[in-house]
């Protein structure tokens, strides 16, 4: 069973239960986020776990929910009146999580719960970073086509999400179309990396001619 803090006594029906019996609540809803229970999770809200519920690490209900892509999981959360924000001790989140694994409609159930955009992960990075990265098109144009989230944040690194494109990605037909969303979208094609070297100059050394032609202007 999880360690928990309680988060807000209670839950959206306005249950009322002593501290002991909310800490076991909220453990049991923490397993069956994870675990994908829906129908448990829905049987525990109403008899007073908290939705903003944390294990020992300060992952919330929600955050599990999303890790595991459990969407139906996370719109009952949300309606329970969930926070989205709050970050564990690897600084991950609910949207954060989304942006690992790409997952639009979990993406799309966090959204409704007007998530901070501005949250970074432990490296520094918004959500659409990892995005980038990892290739995950359908969910970076989702963002960027339903967010104001910043398309030019540097990371730790003191990359954005177009050299991280650039640079971790294969430069096969995803990445190629990651960049051009990018673009799109208002990408600074001029930011470089902390050796000054930049996105177009990047995709040239990596042999990435479509990306060349694209972060080129062409």
């Amino acid at each position: 069973m999880f360690p928990v803090t309680a988060g807000s006594a209670g839950s959206a029906k306005g249950a009322i239960v002593t501290t002991d019996r909310q800490n076991e609540l909220n453990a049991q809803l923490l397993n069956a986020a994870e675990n994908g229970d829906l129908e448990r999770v829905q049987a525990l809200l109403k008899a007073g776990a908290s939705a903003d519920a944390k294990d020992g690490t300060g992952r919330t209900a929600l955050t599990w929910a999303a890790k595991g892509d459990h969407v139906a999981v996370a719109r009952a959360l949300i309606a329970a009146g969930a926070d989205p924000d709050p970050q564990d001790d690897q600084r991950n989140n609910a949207l954060l999580v989304t942006g690992e694994t790409g997952s639009v409609a979990m993406l799309r159930e966090v959204l409704k719960a007007n998530p901070d955009l501005t949250r970074t992960n432990r490296y520094g990075g918004t959500a659409l970073i990892p995005a980038a990265d990892r290739g995950h098109l359908p969910y970076v144009r989702e963002l960027l086509q339903t967010t104001q989230i910043d398309v030019n944040h540097i990371n730790n690194l003191g990359w954005t999400a177009l050299l991280e494109a650039v640079i971790l990605g294969d430069g096969g037909k995803v990445h190629t179309e990651i960049v051009r969303e990018l673009l799109i979208h208002g990408a600074d094609r001029q930011i470089a990396d902390r050796e000054g070297v930049t996105p177009l100059q990047h995709a040239r050394q990596l042999g990435y001619a479509e990306m060349v032609k694209l972060l080129a202007g062409g």
